[in-house]
Parts: structure tokens; C-alpha cells; sequence
């Protein structure tokens, strides 16, 4: 019996007669030759099979295979420069082994809301699992370089009494007898605790924000790593992101080229990305926005639109720091220069991506973060052990938030980052 194989092995194995089972993406007869190719998870193979070579049964079985029929196909691996990976197989035998009949998704054209409708299917396109593929090497890449530089996982909850960022943006749920609890904004409360503990810590896993947005960079429920380091400042701080952000567009060119060539990604671009990285003020920022034919006002958070002519004057990734206190979180810690300041950066990728890292230094002061709490009306109970962080060792800390789907999308050079993560969860999207 031939030996079964998986088609990223078939190289290796030309002239063997072997078993491939997988998936039919496309099928095609040309009266005495039939083509079919073959999908597995690790590749794709093209499968040939002649008219003359095999008996009446194998011939008529290959014809009447059909899109996305699961199967097991045997055959010899033949080398054929022109197919991807270098082989093709010649067929001898095939079994089919799930029937598929109608597929919703043909190769002509669907609108977008048909393709989100059926996204349990659209995820076998080559391009869609082509992103996936990247994702999951960018969510290793970012578990290599912070376990390589000593940092460690802390799994912060879900459920949380606590509110990190607006409260207007909060998926509220009943908690037994507590009353209200609320689905995590985020882990860094319960990280800077952690990093007293452990010096560096992140925490991985998935955000949520009920805000009512149905823009292209928005998600309510999306996936972000945050780390949290003792006795880094602002500085030391975008030194990290930066670092990180470089090495984790390295390793995508190094070991997904095949997915940025099929996703047609501007590779070039990309190899641009290399420490060190734009520096602005939030100052600055506004001058050169009104410089360049914008609104902005100082005083204003930056909008999507000013964030991408910002970063579109620059030709790699750019920091903004120092934004007013008065459109920031209450941890951030002021700028000892400019009170009216925090010590914060929004990392801004290029090519109208926007910002895919916010990060600060964290108020250390007891009684500067207790009146922040007060001045942004959040209840000061829930805080308590937040604050007990500065009455027993306070000491400088910083940490950011880095949007996985966002640094997805822009590497893979998508337009949504709705295609970023296998099962979008939008405001007007909770199916499939």
C-alpha cells in the first residue's frame, strides 16, 4: 500500500507512489487528460491523471470530482517545474471520501457581506488562509522575542470589575451576587501588579470594545498582547515596540514570503521597516498636519483620517508622543515638563494602517492617580488594590497594547481588518 503523505513532503518523494487526502479547489478536463487541484493544509498539488493509464473506474471517478469534495488521491509524485513546489501527481486511484455538491463559493465574484455570510467556507480560499498563515507566524514571532527576552506570561482575567479605558465602551454582563461585571478592555491593571512580581510580564488574548463603530480598523471583540516592564520609562518603552515591531516584520519576510507573494503584498515596503523608527511629538504633529492641508487641532485626539496623512509623510513607522492628558487614560503618568502632557506614544504603521501600538508610562504617584480617578468619575472601591500597586513599592514602570488584526492587515496589506481573524465579531456581525 503507498504510504500517505502530506503535499509540503511530495518534494522530497518524486518517483514514490504515495497518498495525498485533502481537499478539491478546481477540476478540469482535456478529453483524454484531467486536471484537479488538491488542497491540504500544508499546500497544494496539481493531480493528473490520463485517459490511456488508468482503468475506465479511476477515469470516471477523477471526472466527476467537484469542488471542495474531500478525498484520497494516489499517485506517483512526478517533478514538474512549472507546478507549485516543484511537483505534480500522477494519478492512479482516487476515493472519494465527502461528497460536495453546489458549493456556495464559485469562482466567479461575491460581494463582500455574501463572503462574510459563508466566512466558515471563504476561510478555505487560497488568499484567506494565506493571511491565517501570517497571523499565526506573527502571534509565534511575538511569543519568540518576548520568551527570548525573559519575559513572562501572565493570563490576566476576562471578567473584570475594574474599567481601563472608556467606560461608554463596555460589554456589560450580571456576576452572580457582585452585580455588574464587565468583559475586559484590557490586562494592564492586572500586569502592572505582576510586573512587581516578575519584572517583565504580557498577557495575550482577546479585547473587547462595544464601541459603535463600523470602520475598517474597528472589531468588537479582537486579540492584543500587552506587555508591562518594571523600570522602564517612556523611552526605554518605544525602544521595546519598536524592537519588537521590526522583528516581527523580519520573521514574515523570512518564512511567509509564499503568502505575501499570494496575497500580492508590496514586499519592498515592508523591508523598510527597520530601527530606527520616526520619532514626532504630539505638538509637532499638529503643525505638520495643519502644514499639510488638515484641520487638526491641538487639544484633539488624532482622528483615523489625520493619522493616515501623518504617517503617509513618512516612509516607515511613526511614534507620536506626548499627547494632552486630557484625551488619555487616567494611569498614564504626566510629563513632569507639561503637566497638561503624558508620557504616552501611539505607534502609527504606514501606508494608512494607523495606529497599531498605544502605550505609556504609568502614573506612579499615589496622589496624582487617585485624582485622576476622581477627575474621569470612576467609582475609587474597585481601584483599591490598583492604588495599594503605589502605597507599598511604587516604582516607574511602562507598557503598551499591540492590535494583532491592525499589524496583521497592514503586513498581509489587506483594507479591513475584518479579514485579520478567522470569525469577526462587528457591530453588525455575530454569524457565523
Amino acid at each position: 500500500m503507498a504510504e500517505t503523505r502530506i503535499i509540503r513532503e511530495l518534494p522530497s518523494h518524486i518517483g514514490d507512489t504515495v497518498t495525498v487526502r485533502g481537499w478539491i479547489m478546481k477540476s478540469r478536463s482535456g478529453g483524454k487528460i484531467s486536471f484537479a487541484v488538491l488542497r491540504d493544509g500544508s499546500g497544494y498539488v496539481q493531480c493528473v491523471v490520463s485517459k490511456a493509464d488508468v482503468p475506465k473506474g479511476v477515469w470516471t471517478d477523477f471526472g466527476g470530482l467537484t469542488q471542495e469534495m474531500s478525498v484520497a488521491v494516489t499517485g506517483e509524485v512526478r517533478e514538474d517545474a512549472r507546478s507549485p513546489g516543484g511537483v505534480e501527481l500522477g494519478v492512479t486511484a482516487v476515493d472519494v471520501i465527502g461528497s460536495s455538491t453546489d458549493y456556495p463559493i464559485t469562482p466567479k465574484a461575491h460581494g463582500t457581506s455574501f463572503l462574510f455570510e459563508h466566512r466558515h467556507l471563504w476561510l478555505r480560499s487560497r488568499k484567506q488562509a494565506a493571511i491565517m498563515r501570517v497571523r499565526n507566524e506573527v502571534v509565534q514571532a511575538i511569543r519568540d522575542y518576548l520568551y527570548d527576552n525573559e519575559f513572562v506570561l501572565v493570563d490576566t482575567p476576562i471578567l473584570t470589575g475594574s474599567i481601563g479605558e472608556s467606560a461608554g465602551t463596555l460589554f456589560e454582563t450580571d456576576y452572580f451576587d457582585f452585580g455588574t461585571a464587565y468583559l475586559a478592555q484590557t490586562g494592564q491593571l492586572y500586569l502592572e501588579a505582576a510586573a512587581a512580581a516578575l519584572g517583565k510580564v504580557y498577557c495575550f488574548g482577546p479585547t473587547f470594545r462595544a464601541e459603535k463603530s463600523k470602520t475598517r480598523r474597528h472589531l468588537a471583540e479582537f486579540w492584543m498582547m500587552e506587555p508591562e516592564m518594571a523600570w522602564y520609562d517612556s523611552v526605554d518603552n518605544m525602544r521595546l515596540q519598536e524592537s519588537l515591531i521590526a522583528y516581527i516584520v523580519e520573521r514574515c519576510l523570512e518564512r511567509r514570503v509564499g503568502e505575501l507573494q499570494e496575497l500580492e503584498r508590496d514586499v519592498a515596503l515592508l523591508e523598510r521597516v527597520t530601527p530606527p523608527f520616526h520619532r514626532i511629538s504630539y505638538t509637532d504633529a499638529i503643525v505638520k498636519l495643519r502644514e499639510l492641508g488638515t484641520d487638526a487641532v491641538w487639544g484633539a485626539d488624532l482622528g483615523a483620517d489625520e493619522e493616515t496623512v501623518l504617517a503617509n509623510a513618512y516612509d516607515k513607522p511613526l511614534f507620536v508622543y506626548d499627547y494632552p492628558k486630557s484625551v488619555r487614560a487616567f494611569y498614564m503618568k504626566e510629563n513632569p515638563e507639561n503637566t497638561d502632557l503624558v508620557l504616552n506614544n501611539d505607534l502609527l504603521a504606514p501606508e494608512g494602517y494607523g495606529e497599531i501600538i498605544g502605550g505609556s508610562q504609568r502614573e506612579d504617584d499615589l496622589d496624582r492617580l487617585l485624582t485622576r480617578i476622581r477627575e474621569n468619575d470612576l467609582p475609587e472601591e474597585p481601584y483599591a488594590w490598583y492604588l495599594d500597586l503605589r502605597r507599598y513599592g511604587t516604582f516607574v514602570h511602562s507598557g503598551f497594547g499591540l492590535g494583532i488584526e491592525r499589524t496583521v492587515a497592514w503586513i498581509c496589506g489587506i483594507p479591513h481588518i475584518r479579514e485579520a481573524i478567522a470569525f469577526p465579531r462587528m457591530m453588525t456581525r455575530l454569524y457565523p
